[in-house]
């Protein structure tokens, strides 16, 4: 089976002119930078359209955010400011369709009187909670603004500079969110001073965001968003994104020089995360920004701090934005909906609002490129995760990343991304962008208004448990392991002491799953689920009928087939409706597994589950029955693999903290 190829023709017709493909430059994607050109230039059209008679607000249609619809509006006018200047800057100023005067106007009268109730004023800059948003648009104001200073801050009024100056130190005199939002006043700080407004107020906000910038960092590229352990796309689009493209921009050798190499280690781990059909992995919050996810992988390219060749770096690149252009993300008008493909109200946050999605205007930094440069001029090569099978544990951020070249399908593991902060209470519902086992680039978690997929949790009072915090266990070459407490709803039990350890392991397109149970009362459920494959309702029924042979269950969607084995522990199989569907289709279901926790006077040491799951594109996968077989003895779980290796996963080795898990012990025996 070959490797996917993206489409010669957009499935969701584009709503302006789009070249013909280049399968000659682009044979994988057939985009060129003309192609990215007439893309930002149709979006901004379509968006200028709601911008209001002075252009100072750009009132995009939808739902208002929590934040209200003046600060939506100043998100859609920032936010597309940023990409009108990424593509004119990246034309080295030519701006056949008058975009910037546009941006400049509307700049000259959102100052004007700031906070006032009309239609055209921009809301003051507040603390975060109180008035906050306004500081997330104020850092795409200020960039835009400096990568278009000739042709925007340079022709604007005396006193339109200085309104504009004033309403931005906002952003530097109020208490951002304790995460990437303290690079906003640092991005707004560094646009002042390069136009020679800098002060110690602005030195102040620079230094102030590095330094916590230096706390975040964990290792292999990855910086938590904040204090504790939130690892997602935010590591790319904005903890890389703002404080290295200020060096960048500042020619600050010394901080490129510092911050440089962690993106490089980052893009190698990062690049294995977009599938061979463009689309990048659906893990954390905010996805609505959809191609926003190349960002780093043009910062790569542009500060030259990249492991990726330049027809590697444009196949990323443009597969992420043309599978998204070819999967609706474009409304019939030409505006980002509010989704994953068209409108998903599950993939949102309660600060999405109309003009959220425009963040998107991140994954057009490559235009910042010359047309000149390798990355627009080489032949496209093969994405990452096309070729042989991959696996590569990341245990700084807690994940085990798994390619399969025949489908050229991604999924990533997760054993230690959680959004709970150290100072927050485990209080259930869990998030399911961040608390699942697994995801990937073809499926999307459930509804928490469904069954979960790929979670571990258990069943007392009629009430199921959530994962909330991850801890990180111990990691291999090809596995990862993780511990967690079990909460319960409010108004549910509390066990003392409680704890489920978790180990996944990656075999080519196989993933073994261990689980340990510690401290939980004997005869108490236990559930583990897999993939949520969306289906159309119609097939439905007829695959929810539960286990074939082996116990083995299996949900077959249009693109991928999910499948669950249970091993050892597990007394039934079933498969889960799940009506409110995923971001991939609008009905979904999962595979499930129950057992029960062992004997009286097993609960201290615990009872070990094992299951095999597999998701593919494959078709001609086969079954999972006889793939490999499970023997426990007391803590150790001996899985034999068909071709006659084995894998020792011992849960008793007793190398971790009791509360907090015991590392397990593998060992791998070849045939």
């Amino acid at each position: 089976m070959s490797t996917p190829t993206l489409s010669s023709t957009p499935t969701a017709p584009l709503p302006f002119p789009f070249p013909a493909d280049d399968r000659a430059l682009s044979p994988y994607t057939g985009l060129t930078r003309a192609h990215w050109e007439a893309v930002a230039d149709g979006m901004l059209r379509a968006a200028l359209r709601y911008a209001t008679p002075g252009h100072g607000l750009i009132d995009l249609p939808g739902p208002p955010s929590r934040s209200g619809v003046r600060s939506d509006g100043l998100e859609g006018f920032a936010r597309t400011f940023l990409l009108a200047a990424l593509r004119v800057a990246g034309a080295g100023g030519a701006d056949p369709h008058s975009f910037l005067p546009r941006y400049t106007a509307g700049i000259e009268r959102g100052t004007l009187t700031p906070g006032r109730d009309d239609a055209e004023s921009w809301p003051l800059i507040g603390h975060h909670g109180i008035q906050g948003q306004p500081m997330v648009e104020s850092a795409s104001v200020a960039l835009a603004l400096r990568l278009t200073a000739p042709w925007t801050w340079k022709r604007m009024p005396a006193a339109a500079r200085d309104r504009t100056e004033e309403w931005l130190r906002g952003a530097l005199r109020h208490t951002p969110a304790p995460n990437n939002w303290y690079l906003f006043p640092l991005t707004v700080a560094g646009f002042l001073e390069s136009v020679g407004r800098g002060d110690a107020e602005t030195a102040r906000a620079i230094e102030r965001g590095l330094d916590l910038l230096e706390g975040w960092y964990r290792g292999q590229g990855w910086y938590t968003d904040g204090d504790g352990r939130a690892f997602d796309h935010y590591n790319g689009w904005a903890l890389h994104l703002y404080p290295l493209l200020h060096a960048h921009l500042a020619a600050d050798r010394e901080l490129l020089d510092h911050l440089g190499p962690r993106l490089r280690e980052f893009l190698e781990g990062f690049s294995l995360l977009f599938d061979a059909d463009g689309a990048p992995i659906h893990h954390g919050r905010s996805l609505t920004y959809r191609f926003a996810a190349g960002a780093a992988v043009a910062l790569g390219a542009l500060t030259d701090h990249t492991p990726l060749a330049p027809g590697a770096t444009r196949r990323l690149l443009s597969g992420a934005l043309r599978h998204f252009l070819d999967r609706g993300a474009l409304t019939g008008d030409g505006v980002l909906s509010l989704g994953w493909y068209g409108p998903h109200e599950a993939t949102l946050q309660r600060y999405s609002g109309p003009g959220s999605p425009y963040w998107a205007s991140k994954g057009f930094f490559a235009l910042l490129l010359p047309p000149d440069h390798p990355v627009w001029t080489a032949t496209e090569e093969p994405a990452p995760s096309q070729g042989r099978d991959r696996v590569l544990a990341l245990s700084a951020p807690g994940f085990l990343v798994q390619t399969t070249g025949r489908d050229g399908l991604v999924r990533l593991h997760n054993h230690g991304s959680s959004k709970i902060r150290p100072w927050e209470a485990e209080r259930p519902p869990s998030d399911p962008l961040y608390a699942r086992l697994a995801y990937s680039t073809r499926t999307g978690p459930t509804s928490a208004a469904n069954t979960p997929d790929n979670h571990i949790g258990l069943e007392l009072r009629g009430l199921r448990s959530f994962r909330l915090r991850i801890t990180p266990l111990a990691a291999g070459p090809n596995w990862l392991a993780s511990s967690h407490i079990p909460v319960f709803p409010d108004g549910g039990p509390v066990l003392p002491a409680a704890r489920i350890d978790s180990l996944t392991l990656v075999r080519g397109p196989l993933e073994l799953r261990v689980h340990r149970t510690v401290n939980i009362p004997a005869g108490t459920a236990v559930h583990h689920s897999g993939w949520a494959v969306a289906v159309p309702p119609d097939t439905a029924a007829e695959q929810a009928d539960g286990a074939g042979p082996a116990g083995e269950t299996c949900v077959a969607g249009a693109e991928v087939t999910g499948r669950l084995l249970p091993l050892h522990g597990w007394q039934s199989s079933t498969v889960r409706r799940a009506p409110q569907g995923t971001a991939y289709g609008p009905w979904a279901l999962v595979p499930e597994l129950t057992g029960t926790v062992g004997a009286v006077g097993e609960e201290e040491s615990g009872t070990v589950f094992a299951a095999l799951a597999s998701l593919t594109g494959d078709p001609d996968a086969p079954p999972l029955a006889g793939l490999a077989t499970a023997e426990v003895s007391g803590l150790t779980v001996t899985v034999r693999w068909a071709d006659g290796s084995s894998t020792v996963v011992d849960f008793g080795a007793g190398t971790g903290t009791g509360t907090d898990g015991d590392a397990p012990r593998v060992t791998e025996q070849t045939a």
